[in-house]
């Protein structure tokens, strides 16, 4: 698809003719020429063309570096077209440059990458954040930024940090956005949880628009909503919510880095837009204090009275951006490297075409000067300028901000080497690395509403139906569940029970009762369970026993009575009598009894006997006793 695009754009460039060398060198040896390509009117463009443009002051002002060469740099402004973006590029391949910056475009990114891989050309991305720009399909692609891969496991570790289990993903139709929430997906299903509903939107999309999608969503059973949109029309998403009443208490808002990026961006802060954003989360790219980074702010601000934006991190990228090039070209030149340029014998003039593709030519030195960046190693704006097996930068890190009154503030940090803290990333990178979940901290949040408990993330659905609540309809034991006349059409102990469950839940469970039965005998509660497993019923109320086989298919609760040790018998009248203490026994019973007690005393007076001969008196007062007792019983025994 992408080759096939690639064909299309190159038969729409208007192309300028040349004389066709087989090798051109550089039309002045001491000025090197990069390429700049991106939205120039935009959040992230007005930001990153003052940041390249004083890039390029300090690194030709510089002259311990590129040997006495200068740096020239030319902009080709997108227009946020894809089309517009992809003819740029090849007007670039016309003017000999050894590297490009930008775009910020990912769907832009994506085109560029197959052209830049056709001519040699390194292509430093600052703004492109879509995590299926990978290294192994373009391998002049070099992302200068942080990929969304990461800020993706960012947000799964905030909502599993927070406890919530299902989200609704608000993003735009694009590559950005569809490949973003992809990872999300991925993300959150590591931490079981789930994207509940995914609600796109055409990047043009308008108020009206989005109005409807929100107005879709508001109906669901969610109420965590991930923002991942552009700048440029991110904040009339927030604006649509404020009037659909969507940013009040017990809403949860996560927006990625577009917005403190728009925030960042601004000159003064507007009242009405920050009203719509009380209480939001959003990340933000981390760039780590230093002084480098004060003295370019300090510069930055000199700058705003000559209608520059505001500075945001993709600024830092930018500038960063260049200095990479700068660096990895000094090396390219120590080196004894040279620009030239040599035509692509697989593009020529096609036969009466004023298409003159011959114009078009590739760097020779762009796989050495490509393998050099990625070799470089420096200390940037944005901090550590490395890159790592699969040419990203190491260290991502994301600030985690609240937004509240008019401006918004930190409660904490995410990396991938430590997860959510409050403790600084680059203090984490002197420790041992730990990213369990038991270990995560933030500093407390104040939610949509101006609360500051924890919201539950979901409530029950607007446009959901009562759940089906099964009954036993008995004709006995009608004590624990029996139809009734009153307004919910049963009565009973479980009832009661269900009911008071019911009411001490913060949010409303809509239900009705259901009987089961004819009520002219007995349900079958094994039928009765199986309703309930083939979703006729939601749940089921009533004495309903906890057996073995029906654990294996419903979940029950924990039981409310218990029976405890009983003995089954059979219920038979009988009358009373004195004598009823020798009903456990027979008459042949109590006669063993009586021999045995005569034996019994025989031993005992013989005994007696021996143990002094001389007694010659009667038997002892036990002997007479144990004689009397066995005589009693038997004589009575018998005479019953």
């Amino acid at each position: 698809m992408a080759g096939v695009l690639l064909l299309i754009f190159c038969i729409w460039v208007p192309i300028l003719g040349r004389a066709q060398n087989a090798s051109v060198s550089s039309s002045a040896a001491n000025v090197v020429n990069i390429g700049a390509v991106f939205t120039l009117n935009s959040f992230i463009g007005r930001a990153a063309q003052p940041a390249i443009l004083a890039a390029i002051d300090d690194v030709n002002s510089d002259s311990s570096i590129l040997e006495g060469r200068k740096l020239n740099v030319i902009f080709q402004d997108t227009n946020c077209s894809g089309f517009l973006g992809t003819v740029e590029a090849l007007q670039l391949m016309e003017k000999d440059v050894v590297a490009i910056i930008g775009p910020q475009s990912s769907g832009i990114a994506h085109v560029m990458s197959h052209v830049v891989n056709e001519f040699h050309i390194p292509l430093l991305s600052f703004g492109s954040t879509d995590p299926t720009l990978s290294a192994l399909q373009f391998p002049y692609f070099l992302r200068t930024t942080q990929s969304d891969y990461y800020q993706m496991y960012a947000i799964a570790d905030l909502v599993d940090f927070y406890g919530w289990r299902e989200v609704i993903a608000i993003f735009v139709d694009d590559d950005y956005g569809r490949n973003g929430i992809s990872v999300l997906g991925d993300a959150l299903a590591k931490k079981r949880a789930k994207i509940s509903y995914k609600a796109a939107f055409t990047p043009l999309a308008t108020k009206n628009e989005i109005s409807d999608l929100l107005a879709g969503v508001n109906l669901m059973e969610s109420r965590v909503f991930i923002v991942h949109v552009n700048p440029d029309s991110g904040l009339h998403i927030f604006s649509v919510a404020k009037v659909l009443g969507m940013l009040n208490n017990g809403y949860v808002w996560i927006a990625t880095d577009w917005l403190p990026s728009v925030l960042d961006s601004s000159e003064t802060v507007d009242p009405d837009q920050m009203n719509q954003l009380q209480g939001v989360v959003a990340l933000r790219h981390h760039i780590p204090d230093s002084d480098r980074k004060k003295s370019f702010t300090s510069r930055w601000n000199k700058l705003k009275n000559k209608g520059i934006s505001g500075l945001n991190s993709y600024a830092f990228y930018a500038y960063d951006s260049v200095s990479l090039v700068a660096h990895a070209l000094d090396v390219f030149f120590k080196e004894g490297g040279n620009i030239s340029f040599s035509s692509d014998p697989k593009l020529h003039d096609t036969n009466g075409s004023k298409l003159h593709f011959s114009t078009l030519h590739t760097f020779d030195g762009g796989q050495k000067l490509l393998q050099t960046l990625i070799a470089t190693n420096f200390t940037g704006l944005s901090g550590q300028i490395q890159f790592d097996l699969e040419k990203n930068l190491i260290h991502p890190a994301y600030d985690v901000l609240n937004i509240g009154g008019t401006g918004f503030r930190r409660i904490g940090y995410w990396s991938n080497y430590s997860g959510l803290s409050v403790i600084t990333p680059e203090i984490l990178y002197t420790r041992p690395p730990n990213t369990s979940s038991s270990s995560h901290h933030l500093y407390s949040v104040i939610w949509p509403g101006e609360i500051t408990a924890k919201p539950r993330g979901w409530v029950f659905p607007n446009n959901g139906k009562p759940l089906r609540i099964g009954v036993p309809n008995r004709v006995s034991f009608k004590d624990f569940v029996a139809r009734d006349k009153g307004p919910l059409g049963v009565r009973g102990y479980c009832i009661d029970i269900f009911e008071a469950a019911v009411s001490l839940l913060p949010y409303a469970v809509p239900h009705t009762y259901m009987l089961y039965g004819n009520g002219l005998r007995n349900p079958s509660y094994d039928d009765l369970v199986s309703q309930v497993v083939e979703n006729k019923f939601d749940a089921a109320v009533g004495d309903i026993t906890i057996v073995t086989n029906r654990t294996r298919v419903v979940d029950f609760t924990q039981p409310f009575m218990e029976s405890g040790l009983v003995i089954v018998a059979t219920v038979k009248e009988t009358k009373s009598s004195p004598w009823a203490f020798l009903k456990p026994f027979t008459v042949q019973m109590w006669c063993v009894t009586g021999a045995f007690f005569l034996f019994v005393g025989a031993v005992v007076w013989i005994l007696e006997h021996r143990i002094n001969p001389e007694f010659r008196g009667p038997p002892s007062q036990q002997l007479i006793t144990i004689f009397w007792f066995s005589f009693s019983t038997m004589f009575f025994s018998h005479s019953k």
